[in-house]
């Protein structure tokens, strides 16, 4: 008799624990794991407002009459916009990107914009990962994004190996947002350890500037590459504060 009285506070204390522990997973952000590092210099901080209208800028359709531009304009020459994808020439390989010649700032600027939520191809590559499931030099890395990743440099690497040759003072940065930020983070590992690809670029040459990532490297990678990539978070962002294991738990539920 006592045994089985017992039982419902047994499954009361279990029903009680799953859901602490789901709670716990639901209110976890990632920035736990950043929250002691040092503040940006402001020679760190200077390219990032530019980048971040670059990206802004692939959203246009016709960056000589821009329907989207911020108040002070996007600071950039149509004439040095070398080229630009959009999804029906990625077929949804990627987001839509473009490579941009600065010759104010001597960059060469290969720019990914960010997620579509109406695109179910992106939905589809945020998707494509599994915990664990993808190695890359010693690190685990996103799935779908190192396809995409993949994708962008096996297209893109001759034209940008002409730049930095032709251009040797220049720098080379990736930069992207959101989605785009994890693809333009695994092309900067995929771009550091292919060098020869890019006409034996020196890796000092190489920069990414990730926008609100998705989390797409393991933590030892993050640090490895922390030289040549630099992940921007604004406060609590949703995206880049949700682990992976989060991510499977909204898969889960909603898809």
């Amino acid at each position: 008799m006592s045994v089985a009285c017992c039982i419902p506070l047994v499954e009361c204390v279990s029903c009680l624990a799953c859901v602490r522990w789901v709670w716990k997973k639901f209110l976890y952000t990632a920035g736990q794991e950043s929250e002691n590092w040092g503040a940006a210099t402001p020679e760190e901080f200077e390219p990032i407002p530019r980048l971040c209208r670059y990206i802004l800028s692939v959203y246009e359709d016709d960056l000589r009459n821009p329907m989207w531009a911020p108040p002070e304009g996007y600071g950039m020459n149509p004439d040095w916009v070398l080229l630009k994808k959009e999804y029906t020439d990625t077929q949804g390989k990627v987001s839509p990107y473009m490579i941009y010649l600065d010759h104010e700032n001597s960059d060469i600027v290969l720019a990914i914009r960010g997620l579509d939520m109406g695109k179910e191809s992106d939905i589809l590559m945020l998707l494509d990962n599994k915990l664990g499931q993808t190695t890359y030099d010693g690190g685990y890395v996103h799935n779908g994004l190192l396809k995409a990743a993949q994708y962008v440099l096996e297209e893109e690497c001759g034209v940008l190996r002409g730049l930095v040759e032709k251009f040797s003072g220049y720098s080379l940065t990736f930069a992207g947002h959101s989605l785009g930020a994890g693809v333009v983070t695994l092309l900067t590992l995929l771009a550091v350890n292919n060098r020869e690809k890019l006409g034996g670029i020196e890796r000092k040459r190489i920069r990414c500037f990730a926008i609100a990532p998705a989390r797409c490297i393991s933590l030892n990678l993050a640090v490895r590459y922390a030289d040549v990539i630099n992940s921007v978070v604004l406060q609590d962002d949703f995206l880049p504060r949700t682990t992976v294991a989060l991510e499977h738990a909204f898969k889960s539920l909603l898809w």
